[in-house]
């Protein structure tokens, strides 16, 4: 009986991942297209039992996307990809996606961290064993010197400046991030329209909106195109690479039960 299922079992098997690889192509190449970046999809079945594909884009990569390294664009494409894919109850099946390359699974990342972690001390130690061996040598004798009492230090008058040395102690200052709004920038019709329709869509919709991996030029571009749009109020936030432009409604929508996620997926399982 075994030997007559076995070959059944293998079967569906790989028909499951056929389909699921299908699904994955197609559901990718749409959205990439969508996105004005199309890519040529290879993928790879991973040791631990995920799929990973890896992209190869047909012309310039999205902005902060670079070839065998993770980004924010690259770790929310597959984020939202797994989301679609699954449902609760279903049997998973995660998909790794990567720029350029197949990505690495987690689980072995990790491992190979460990190894290496285990490593360094490993290869230290004999090394140690031959300096403790050594017999230390004696230390020149040289004349005791009276070290010299410390001198207090006279705190500065209020509205007077410190001196050097405890100016440099004093932590650096954060930078300031640039207002892009100061900025001269020449218009970029394109960029323009597409920033005004997601300003009316947020403030007909009543929906938060938000432009990640944006350079500050354009940002300065689609802060001078939103002028002037009813019912939102557009800014930008955040610090160096996470400095994103936000679209908020002046009457916020809730989100229908039927678009909001499942609970029960846990979105660590997720990461590459």
């Amino acid at each position: 009986m075994s030997d007559v299922q076995a070959p059944e079992a293998s079967t569906s098997s790989a028909t499951a991942g056929a389909e699921l690889r299908a699904r994955v192509e197609r559901l990718l190449t749409d959205i990439l297209g969508m996105m004005g970046f199309p890519a040529r999809l290879d993928f790879k079945d991973a040791s631990d039992g995920s799929l990973a594909v890896a992209l190869h884009f047909q012309g310039e990569p999205p902005p902060g996307v670079e070839s065998g390294k993770r980004s924010q664009v690259v770790d929310s494409l597959q984020f939202l990809l797994n989301k679609m894919l699954h449902r609760p109850g279903a049997e998973r099946r995660f998909v790794l996606v990567g720029a350029g390359v197949h990505p690495e699974p987690r689980s072995e990342r990790l491992k190979r961290e460990q190894a290496a972690a285990q490593a360094t001390p490993a290869a230290a130690a004999p090394q140690a064993v031959e300096a403790a061996s050594r017999p230390a040598p004696a230390p020149p004798q040289q004349p005791r010197k009276q070290a010299p009492a410390p001198q207090p230090q006279a705190k500065p008058a209020r509205g007077q400046a410190a001196p050097p040395q405890q100016q440099a102690k004093a932590a650096p200052a954060r930078p300031v991030e640039t207002d892009e709004r100061s900025l001269e920038v020449a218009e970029d019709a394109a960029l323009k329209e597409a920033a005004r329709k997601l300003a009316e869509r947020s403030g007909t919709l009543g929906r938060f909106y938000a432009l990640v991996t944006v350079k500050p030029e354009d940002r300065a571009r689609v802060l001078k195109a939103v002028e002037g749009v009813p019912g939102v109020k557009v800014s930008c936030e955040g610090e160096g690479r996470n400095r994103r432009v936000v679209f908020t409604p002046e009457k916020p929508a809730p989100l229908p039960k039927r678009s909001m996620l499942p609970e029960d997926d846990d979105e660590d399982d997720l990461e590459g």
